[in-house]
């Protein structure tokens, strides 16, 4: 599959580099083209490097993985290109919590819906939400399997055909789709990582929060 990935950071290489390594085309494209060609050399398998244009038309898929605060002048300049194209936005808004309690360390969203507004912005693609919930660090390990238990993506999306395609291309990872319904409830998939993030980075292991599905709740007779 032909994949074109918008941004040239740990993100965009971790994810370009096990799909390039998985036998993917990949293209990375920034709008600093030595970036994207300096990210397309690290991630290697023949990985090609472009501007912002050359990624969003590139192929089958597009993946967002840039900074929320860029994402208007990106789709400005390439959501002609994106029509009939699935986008994968892994993107979150994060912010400091001003508001937290003296000591403790706390995220909160700066805008509630990213998903949704990069699909008005590109009305033509057909975008899902995925990889938003772990860090580049994560995808980019040798192993992604977790108390004997593969990791898991949950992906927001309304089109059958981009789902199918980003299911494959999280198992072409060695990882788990979980498909988690249609795109309006990505802001759940980004609200989840906002909560997620700060109780890591509070020294919470956040797993120990959820029980095992198998005792996550009662089932009467």
């Amino acid at each position: 599959m032909r994949i074109g990935i918008i941004g040239a950071g740990q993100m965009a290489q971790a994810l370009g580099g096990g799909w390039a390594a998985a036998g993917h085309d990949v293209l990375i494209g920034a709008r600093d083209r030595a970036a994207a060609a300096a990210a397309a050399h690290r991630i290697g398998h023949g990985a090609d490097s472009g501007d912002i244009r050359d990624a969003a038309g590139f192929g089958e898929v597009v993946l967002l993985a840039v900074p929320v605060g860029a994402l208007d002048d990106i789709l400005s300049a390439a959501a002609d290109e994106m029509v009939g194209r699935a986008v994968i936005d892994c993107t979150n808004a994060f912010a400091p919590d001003t508001a937290a309690p003296e000591g403790v360390t706390a995220f909160i969203l700066s805008e509630d819906a990213v998903a949704e507004r990069i699909a008005e912005a590109a009305p033509g693609a057909q975008v899902v939400k995925a990889f938003n919930v772990c860090a580049a660090e994560v995808f980019a390990s040798p192993t992604r399997v977790f108390e004997n238990r593969p990791l898991a993506v949950p992906i927001c999306g309304d089109d059958p055909a981009a789902l199918q395609l980003v299911s494959g291309l999280v198992e072409d990872l060695r990882l788990v789709p979980a498909l988690a319904g249609g795109l309006h409830r990505a802001r759940y998939l980004e609200a989840t990582s906002v909560f997620t993030v700060g109780m890591w980075f509070a020294g919470y292991d956040v797993r120990a929060v959820f029980p095992p599905v198998e005792a996550a709740f009662a089932v009467t007779d």
